[in-house]
């Protein structure tokens, strides 16, 4: 198969979502014989490659406008996430920092519990457990929906955490999250209704 053959179905993938090398063996070496020309391909509708090899990702992201270029329209919108959404997030991040200082292991695997006893802390109390669980199975959906999670094929509420979240969850995500926090924390505190996605 030449590059042009190759270079069409690369682009496609990395237009549907995040790259995994393990999930996508041929798509990734491509990725890797091919980088400069998606990286131009790309670069014409306002799009950057990020690409961590150690890692094993890569994923398309909109351009940061540069001062007195013009400016190509945002690809894909940006919706802001609810309060238990980015909690889940701040919450796995943290893990998977703890995680990497004391393992030479790549994956994390976290259970569904944990993740639910970990939010307790930050959630209003409630007398209605059952309620509370699909709520947090609705916000755990999301996660995986939105690619940092990923079930476990026969081992029932066991996730993977994808590693790309250190990048989407980075110090300045973190200190956007933190300096929100109290306005959320008055929010669980007044037991008033989530955000919506």
């Amino acid at each position: 198969m030449n590059d042009d053959d190759r270079l069409g179905p690369l682009v496609v993938s990395l237009f549907q979502g995040v790259l995994y090398r393990e999930s996508a063996e041929q798509l990734w070496q491509a990725l890797l014989d091919l980088q400069a020309r998606v990286r131009d391909y790309c670069g014409v509708i306002g799009l950057e490659l990020i690409l961590d090899e150690a890692e094993g990702y890569a994923y398309l992201r909109q351009r940061v406008p540069v001062q007195g270029a013009s400016d190509v329209p945002r690809l894909v919108q940006r919706r802001p996430l609810s309060f238990p959404v980015s909690l889940i997030l701040v919450l796995l991040r943290k893990k998977l920092a703890e995680f990497d200082a004391v393992s030479a292991d790549t994956r994390l695997v976290v259970a569904r519990d944990d993740i639910v006893d970990q939010m307790r802390l930050f959630l209003p109390d409630t007398a209605n457990e059952a309620r509370l669980l699909d709520r947090m199975d609705t916000h755990l959906g999301k996660v995986v929906e939105l690619g940092f999670l990923r079930r476990l094929r026969g081992q029932e509420g066991q996730y993977e955490v994808r590693r790309v979240l250190k990048a989407f969850v980075d110090a300045q995500w973190l200190d956007d999250f933190a300096q929100r926090l109290g306005s959320y924390a008055n929010h669980a505190a007044g037991g008033g209704t989530e955000d919506k996605e």
